[in-house]
């Protein structure tokens, strides 16, 4: 089975970010009575940091757990290491950018992980299914 090229790798990640952050922001901004503006910087930042996060991550994930069938308990042990390691990286960003504190960075933190850990799950189980229909539909 052909590895991922780092042109897969960027629109993976792309594609990724870039739906969470139409997801997110409003919902962050609604729940954390801020400006949707201060909300969607913070979005873009914390996406930005997680696109990179996100390649070396699954760069990593990949060397480990080669291509192949990856079943729904392989996700969801992808999606903590991802995002246990995202909270870790975006607690001082997430702080700072709203002037909160590390606590309440913890706590925002937090509620993207319940929002993120399925929506990483699912993207993630979508992408492998579509790419597998894509190399078969190459092949």
């Amino acid at each position: 089975m052909r590895t991922r090229s780092l042109k897969e790798r960027f629109f993976h990640a792309a594609g990724f970010e870039t739906l969470a952050i139409l997801i997110v922001s409003p919902l962050a901004a609604w729940a954390m009575h801020k400006p949707l503006f201060q909300m969607g910087a913070l979005a873009i930042a914390l996406s930005t940091v997680a696109l990179l996060w996100n390649m070396i991550y699954n760069a990593g994930f990949d060397r480990l757990f080669p291509l192949g069938r990856r079943g729904l308990g392989l996700r969801l042990l992808h999606a903590l290491g991802f995002e246990g390691g995202f909270i870790v990286i975006g607690l001082p960003i997430a702080a700072g950018m709203l002037n909160i504190s590390l606590w309440q960075a913890f706590v925002l933190e937090f509620a993207f992980f319940l929002f993120f850990l399925p929506y990483t799950v699912a993207y993630n189980w979508g992408w492998d299914k579509l790419r597998h229909r894509w190399l078969a539909y190459e092949a």
